[in-house]
């Protein structure tokens, strides 16, 4: 018998009907989400007290890259895990200095809820090698 996600997503995409559909797909998971275009406005978030277990963010958006976003999120919650998506494929979203570890977790659009599942609960176990850096500093 399993048991209800109790993770907290933070989701930011700049394409409004994605972004519904994302948030309803994880609110029917049993995931607590918050989500909105503004990468700001994420930041603003993952700074206040409370939980945040993952950033769920596209990697071309408005106003701040996807990466840069990572980067900042991860500055100030470095214990949560970041999923990339994007409507490109890795090799492409690589030229958005996405720099995903072997065997990171990305999501590519268009998604189903089940591909949404396995990225989100493969993104919340993932470990990256412990010999792999960013080639971006994180902290």
């Amino acid at each position: 018998m399993s048991t209800a996600p109790t993770e907290n997503i933070i989701v930011v995409d700049d394409a409004p009907e994605v972004l519904a559909v994302a948030e309803d797909m994880l609110r029917t998971m049993g995931y607590a989400v918050i989500s909105t275009a503004d990468p700001h406005a994420a930041l603003r978030l993952a700074r206040r007290p409370g939980s945040i277990h993952l950033l769920l963010t596209d990697v071309v958006i408005s106003l701040m890259s996807g990466c840069q976003l990572a980067q900042e999120f991860r500055k100030v919650r470095p214990e949560a895990k970041v999923l990339f998506m994007s409507g490109y494929n890795v090799e492409a979203a690589e030229a958005y200095r996405v720099e995903l570890a072997p065997g990171e977790p990305f999501l590519k659009k268009p998604f189903t809820m089940d591909e949404l599942q396995r990225a989100v609960t493969a993104a919340l176990v993932y470990r990256p090698p412990a010999t792999w850096r960013r080639e971006h500093p994180q902290r």
